[in-house]
């Protein structure tokens, strides 16, 4: 996948050092867009191994509206377990678990999942509850309604930053805000991400994005268009300029497929066994650590 490729040695060549939240360090710089023909291939990362699992069950935890990250855990997807350990780790209830046993607890005492897994009111919320004034509006699904009502319209926008909540969630968005676009009875998507870790984060973003590009999509009876990804801060941390070093030395592979279940025409009806990934055969996984 040349685009991501290319996205990489931008930051590699034209970034600078800044300090940032985690301490970690990052190469950084400002302003990026690539894109994606989501009607020809999917875009999964091919130089190395993405995780796409976690993918659906992330994307399909949005779209149903979960904050809580017991379902994930649950179908052993790890991306999000980082931040409520961290939270935990300062309440009185912690005993000094690692994070192996709170993911334990987590998964098996439905009580202590309720209590401590909850990452307050991020993306799923406020997809699926966002909180005005005086009102609670379900983007995602006014979204989809217009979509089929006025697909020329230039406000289908569905947005997860939200102000007054912003204190209450344990990440801030990164990926903020994404707008529909119909011409041609063909559906595109543009997301606007304000922070992107480009070596675990992006091919997640790229890939989640692309499938619900798809998934909308079937469920308005349009044609699959492009995805195009906007980025602003645009990082590579320190302690990844190795792996990607190694990824960038990799020549990618031919991008594979996704098939959804043609019979699905809800968005909110779509299971993880009604999206399938076909003739994917990336480079072997790199492992880098998360900066929470």
């Amino acid at each position: 996948m040349r685009q991501y490729l290319d996205f990489l040695n931008h930051i590699l060549t034209k970034g600078v050092a800044k300090h940032d939240r985690t301490a970690t360090g990052t190469i950084s710089t400002f302003g990026y867009q690539m894109r994606f023909d989501v009607s020809k291939d999917f875009p999964l990362l091919t130089t190395k191994k993405v995780h796409f699992k976690s993918v659906v069950h992330e994307l399909i935890w949005f779209i149903q509206g979960e904050t809580n990250i017991r379902p994930l855990v649950l179908n052993n997807v790890r991306i999000w377990n980082e931040w409520p350990f961290e939270k935990y780790k300062k309440h009185p209830d912690y005993q000094g678990e690692s994070l192996d046993n709170f993911i334990e607890k987590i998964k098996t005492n439905p009580t202590f999942a309720e209590k401590h897994g909850d990452l307050g009111p991020v993306y799923g919320r406020q997809w699926r509850a966002f909180e005005g004034r005086n009102a609670v509006v379900d983007q995602l699904r006014w979204v989809i309604d217009e979509i089929k009502r006025n697909p020329s319209s230039r406000r289908l926008i569905v947005n997860s930053w939200n102000p007054p909540l912003i204190d209450q969630m344990a990440l801030p968005p990164c990926h903020m805000m994404f707008q529909f676009y119909v011409q041609n009875e063909t559906l595109s998507l543009q997301l606007y991400q304000r922070s992107a870790d480009a070596f675990l984060g992006v091919p997640f973003n790229i890939a989640s994005y692309s499938l619900l590009l798809m998934m909308v999509a079937q469920v308005t009876n349009l044609n699959v268009g492009e995805f195009i990804h906007t980025i602003g801060d645009a990082h590579i941390y320190e302690n990844h300029l190795e792996q990607v070093k190694t990824q960038l030395s990799r020549e990618p592979k031919p991008l594979p497929r996704v098939y959804l279940n043609p019979e699905i025409n809800d968005l909110f009806a779509f299971t993880y066994e009604d999206i399938t990934l076909h003739d994917y055969h990336p480079h072997p996984a790199i492992k880098g650590k998360v900066s929470v």
